[in-house]
């Protein structure tokens, strides 16, 4: 059997998606001997390792809340407390770190004054996870190792690295696929639109490396704090995933 990686774009609560995308590939019982993420995609990755299941996530993210407004802080560097994400990720990680997570998993960071894309592979779960899901503006920088970090995306949506060399096939998951309709795009979802146009140059240059790529189309139907359509995002994303049985049981042939 070849050594399986897996990788997660970040994307907000369109990370609903991935688990969409990793209940269809439950079915066929592939083996994940290691994990990267971002973001989102990060906190999938380390809930994942740790033996929750798709449709078990999907139900830790509604009844946390992730996201709600409730969390706002007016006039600090972010409108959103991280607190929140703390308290849960301690409550479902008890020992609370990244090397003793059954799966190894690997969080992509971006150090903030240095420019840097920082990736995490032991040390504090809560705080590296944080860290990769710090949106600027929308959530407070995290301060972690005498270093300021926001959302891994802004550096590295799709990091690859850690798995290149040590594994044998690598599936990439991606959940920012922008539509080409023009009538979908909004304008108060522009900000949000241009940050992802801005990163997913990276993203397909690395999704060559992919053994198997999956990239739910028009996915910027879906805001990236909608939390009403948490089932939604992740039953298009089972769809979908369904729908790419030829590409996924070639990939089968070669593992």
């Amino acid at each position: 059997m070849k050594k399986i990686g897996i990788v997660f774009s970040g994307g907000g609560i369109r990370g609903m998606a991935h688990l969409g995308v990793l209940k269809a590939l439950e079915t066929y019982k592939i083996p994940f001997h290691m994990m990267s993420g971002t973001s989102a995609g990060a906190m999938v990755a380390a809930f994942y390792s740790a033996g929750y299941k798709a449709e078990e996530i999907k139900n830790i993210v509604k009844t946390n809340s992730f996201f709600s407004v409730k969390h706002l802080l007016f006039g600090k560097a972010g409108l959103f407390d991280m607190g929140l994400f703390d308290t849960a990720f301690k409550k479902y990680f008890p020992h609370n770190a990244i090397e003793q997570l059954p799966i190894p998993v690997h969080i992509a960071a971006t150090d903030i004054v240095n420019g840097t894309s920082v990736l995490f592979d032991k040390g504090d779960l809560s705080l590296a996870l944080q860290a990769s899901s710090c949106v600027p503006l929308i959530f407070q920088p995290i301060k972690y190792l005498d270093k300021m970090f926001v959302d891994g995306a802004i550096s590295n949506n799709l990091p690859i690295e850690p798995l290149l060399n040590t594994c044998d096939k690598l599936i990439g998951i991606h959940v920012n696929a922008m539509s080409q309709k023009p009538n979908d795009i909004n304008m108060k979802d522009m900000l949000d639109r241009s940050f992802h146009l801005a990163i997913a140059q990276g993203v397909y240059l690395k999704s060559v490396h992919c053994n198997l790529f999956l990239d739910p189309p028009e996915m910027s139907k879906f805001g990236m704090f909608d939390m009403e359509k948490t089932d939604e995002i992740f039953d298009y994303a089972y769809q979908y995933t369904l729908s790419q049985t030829k590409e996924i049981e070639q990939f089968m042939k070669t593992i």
